[in-house]
């Protein structure tokens, strides 16, 4: 238990499950976008995040999240304006995700150069979060190590040559988890990586240069 389990986030209320937590599933969807120009954005809300989204501020919260705020950051309560000043176009949809969490959202994307991505989590309580879907495929983790997401054709050799070289050429990493999931056999796949400590600015480019690795992206510890 850290300190973050006992006296919770240092957030912009007023919930740190409806707020705080919803802050941080943007900013995984933010990692995933890559630095890259958003264009537009579609929210689902699932269970309670349905019926309180506007009164806790989920609303604003995603969209912070998405847009690289903290959960901490006052931008929160101005979250819908900035976007729209952005030239962002956003839409929140009220479902009912099927065997989904009570606080889950999902988060599709539109970007700029023509890509989109989608991923889906929810806020676990206490501000904490698990993503467990991007782009389709089974994922779990939650944000609190630094993970490596490598999107790679279901090749053989690709899952060793990842693994490989982080033994050879970055020793001093230790992966404390690894999932991976694909579509279908021989389709698109993702491995879920993660490790313990800071890695060094350049892994994922090298990871990236792996053949039938089509992106690597680093999470860090939100």
């Amino acid at each position: 238990m850290n300190v973050f389990d006992i006296i919770g986030p240092v957030m912009i209320g007023p919930s740190s499950s409806h707020t705080a937590g919803a802050v941080r599933l943007g900013r995984v969807a933010n990692k995933l976008i890559d630095n890259r120009k958003l264009r537009k954005v579609e929210i689902t809300l699932s269970g309670s995040f349905t019926q309180t989204y506007k009164g806790h501020g989920t609303d604003r919260a995603l969209l912070a999240g998405i847009m690289g705020y903290h959960s901490y950051s006052p931008e929160i309560r101005d979250a819908l304006t900035i976007a729209r000043n952005q030239g962002i176009d956003f839409e929140f949809i009220r479902e009912d995700i099927k065997g989904a969490h009570p606080n889950t959202a999902r988060i599709h994307y539109y970007l700029e150069d023509g890509g989109e991505g989608e991923m889906q989590g929810a806020s676990v309580g206490g501000g904490n979060i698990l993503v467990n879907q991007i782009d389709g495929m089974k994922v779990e983790f939650n944000g609190e190590n630094n993970t490596i997401l490598v999107m790679h054709r279901d090749k053989p050799g690709v899952i060793a040559a990842v693994t490989q070289l982080m033994h050879w050429e970055y020793a001093e990493l230790n992966i404390s988890s690894f999932h991976l999931s694909r579509q279908r056999k021989g389709g698109d796949a993702i491995m879920t990586i993660e490790i313990d400590g800071q890695p060094p600015e350049n892994l994922v480019g090298v990871i990236r240069n792996i053949e039938n690795v089509s992106n690597a992206i680093l999470v860090r510890r939100i």
